[in-house]
This record gives structure tokens, sequence and C-alpha cells, in this order.
């Protein structure tokens, strides 16, 4: 019973009000089926080798699948981030994510069949783009297929990026459309020019080095074995995992 994950009481309150109204009959124990929801998770088990202590397993995969398709835990991380979050600095990066065979299998044509699965010299992945406050927490999330470059990912969060005074990237999303952007928005981009820029553009290096913050993110977030590995073939259970993690990691 010790190896097993449980959330606390003072978890629990910070999550509740986020969950749906429960219809008809009384929902399952929530703290039970959310505690095996997080250990299939982190410790990447089918569902149906979840422990008995937390339930049936189709429990907890049903209500994995409907909150997801809700945008229940998508909705808690941003939410409880807008809450806590330090933005005097945010930092915004890309990491890949090596998918399963299971996520991609059954023949799909060209373009995954909107799984948000592309190959690149790595082999078959997807594409985590992550907007984060100046401690490297987590506050924005953006999923695509993993050839995407990071301009993609820098377009889908331009509009969610909070008021701040500068923004860490590294030199992959040297554009000057980025850098425009920001500047429009008041915030001073400490982004290193590309090497094939003719005129070098000047960053602050000393404060480019609490970069680091959002690459140990990304660490903590594939010690998840089910974010290292996605298993997941709809991305929207996929991106609600990692939204799941970066909670129960940073904002709990």
């Amino acid at each position: 019973m010790d190896e097993l994950f449980w959330l606390t009481d003072a978890q629990m309150e910070r999550l509740r009000p986020f969950f749906p109204k429960s219809r008809g009959r009384p929902r399952v124990d929530d703290r039970r089926v959310l505690s095996g929801i997080i250990f299939i998770q982190r410790n990447g088990l089918m569902w149906k080798h979840a422990p008995a202590t937390y339930g049936p397993a189709k429990t907890l995969y049903n209500r994995w699948k409907r909150w997801s398709q809700m945008g229940v835990f998508a909705t808690i991380m941003t939410e409880l981030a807008g809450q806590a979050q330090e933005t005097d600095t945010v930092m915004i990066d890309a990491t890949h994510l090596k998918t399963h065979r299971t996520a991609s299998s059954l023949g799909a044509p060209k373009g995954g069949r909107g799984r948000l699965i592309g190959r690149t010299k790595g082999g078959l992945n997807s594409k985590l783009h992550v907007l984060a406050d100046a401690k490297g927490r987590p506050i924005r999330m953006f999923l695509s297929a993993g050839q995407t470059s990071d301009y993609i990912g820098a377009r889908a969060l331009l509009s969610q990026i909070p008021q701040a005074a500068s923004l860490l990237a590294d030199r992959g999303y040297d554009a000057d459309w980025f850098r425009n952007a920001l500047i429009d928005m008041g915030i001073s981009p400490c982004i290193p020019s590309r090497k094939a820029r003719k005129v070098s553009i000047p960053h602050d290096a000393d404060l480019y080095r609490q970069r680091h913050r959002i690459e140990n993110m990304f660490a903590r977030l594939k010690d998840w074995r089910r974010i290292a590995t996605r298993y997941d073939r709809c991305p929207i259970l996929f991106l609600s995992a990692c939204a799941l993690a970066a909670t129960v990691i940073y904002w709990l």
C-alpha cells in the first residue's frame, strides 16, 4: 500500500472546484479514481493492470477519457497555474516525445488521422510546446506532430503569453515576426540569434542562463512513463496526461 499514490485531503480541496457536477447517481469516490489515474500515468501501466485498491480499471479509464474530452485536466492546470504563476519572466520551448506503436498503429494514412504524430530522424513522435513561468513551471501547452517547427508552437501560444518583462527562448525561435510580436506586447525577447543571421541581435546572456529551468521541467515531465512514451492514439488524452503531470508536479 505504501508504494501506491494517493492524493492528500489538501490536494483534493484544490482540485474539487474544477470537477464536473455529478448527475443522477453519486459519482464513484473522486479521490480513489483520480489517484488510480495518476498511478497509471506515472508508471506507464495498461489500464487493466491498475491495482485493485483503486477500483475497477474500466471505471478509471472511463473517467479519464470522459474528463479529458471535457477539458477538465487542461482547465485544472491552467487555472491553478494562473493562481500562482510568476511571470516577470516567461519561457517557451518544445520537446519530442516518442510514440509507441500502439498509438500509431492501424495503418493510419499520411497525416496520422489527426493524431498529431509525425516522423523525424528519431522516428515517430509528437512535439510538446510549453510556455512556462519564471521558475520553469508550465502554464500553457500545445501538442503537434513531431516534425512541426518551433515557429508553429510559438504562433499557437503567442496569444496566451501573459504580460512579462522578458521571454527566454533558444535560437529555434529567432524569427523577426516573433521578436516584433513580443516587442509590441511590451515583452523583451531574450533569444540568441541564428547563425545564419547576417547581423547578430544581442541578448542578455546572464538572463538566458535561467532557461535551464524549462529544460528541467521537461525532464521531470518525462519521469511519467506514459508521457515519455506516448501510448494514447487520441491527442486529447495525451495532452491531458501532460497537463495532469504538470499539475501534480508543480501546482498542487
